[in-house]
């Protein structure tokens, strides 16, 4: 069953019920040094992929990265025509009101330097700062693209749980957990959007990482490792894809076969 037909007869799993990710599937991101390895023999197949239109585009990193994270994917896109910016914000140690703060002013800084929509990459937990700004700047942003974001559900069913819970205190972390918080996370988006999954990460619960169902959102299964979302190459060819779109003519991804090589 094609992604597509998967969103049509509104199977999502249930997210709320959500669990852990399964011990073995943890225990195979070492499999992302791989992952790389494949993507660094592969660059030249890379450089085939759709070109850009050259618009802006800002890729957020993981929970515990940083800049380092996010080079291999920013190279591959400025390799196809794009200007793709880090988020300078250091490494990302969780959602907190300081930093949504300075990504917003990042986001018109970006918008006034290039006068076109960025579109937005967050892997893990900079994809739920991307949906939050794109929610509240859709006339800034073209499009969202999340890599592994638990952007719905149980917030605990992660393998990182208990670590973001020692990094983030306080009232804001009470706030992130509340009814009201999640329900609103967890609605559409006001412009096109890409979840991408994979039912094997180790660290996240992949039934978190999808969107309900809007005309413009889709949810992507890939195979491989939560470590390996931004150089795996299944999900940078989606990426490139979804980013050659048209800007205002957003049609659903389509796989031409059914396992992608």
């Amino acid at each position: 069953m094609s992604h597509v037909e998967w969103i049509a007869d509104n199977s999502l799993p249930n997210a709320d019920h959500a669990q852990r990710p399964l011990a073995r599937h943890t225990g195979l991101e070492w499999m992302t040094v791989l992952e790389m390895v494949r993507a660094q023999r592969g660059r030249g197949k890379l450089r085939n992929l759709p070109k850009g239109d050259g618009h802006p585009v800002l890729v957020l990193p993981g929970f515990l990265a940083g800049r380092a994270s996010t080079k291999f994917l920013r190279d591959v896109l400025r390799d196809l025509g794009y200007y793709a910016h880090d988020w300078h914000l250091g490494t990302n140690l969780g959602v907190n009101p300081e930093v949504e703060d300075k990504l917003r002013t990042r986001v018109n800084e970006l918008y006034d330097q290039h006068q076109r929509k960025i579109s937005l990459i967050g892997w893990s937990a900079g994809g739920i700062y991307s949906r939050e700004v794109a929610r509240e700047y859709p006339d800034l942003v073209r499009n969202v693209i999340t890599l592994g974001s638990p952007i719905r559900g149980n917030v605990q069913a992660s393998r990182a749980w208990r670590l973001y819970r020692a990094v983030n205190r306080g009232e804001h972390l009470e706030s992130l957990m509340s009814d009201e918080a999640k329900f609103g996370r967890a609605e559409p988006l006001p412009v096109p959007t890409t979840c991408i999954y994979s039912r094997t990460d180790g660290i996240v619960s992949w039934e978190c990482c999808t969107s309900l169902p809007a005309p413009t959102t889709e949810n992507i299964e890939v195979s491989g490792t939560h470590l390996g979302y931004g150089h795996n190459m299944q999900v940078l060819r989606i990426i490139a894809d979804r980013l050659a779109l048209p800007e205002g003519d957003w049609i659903p991804y389509r796989r031409l076969t059914t396992v992608e090589k």
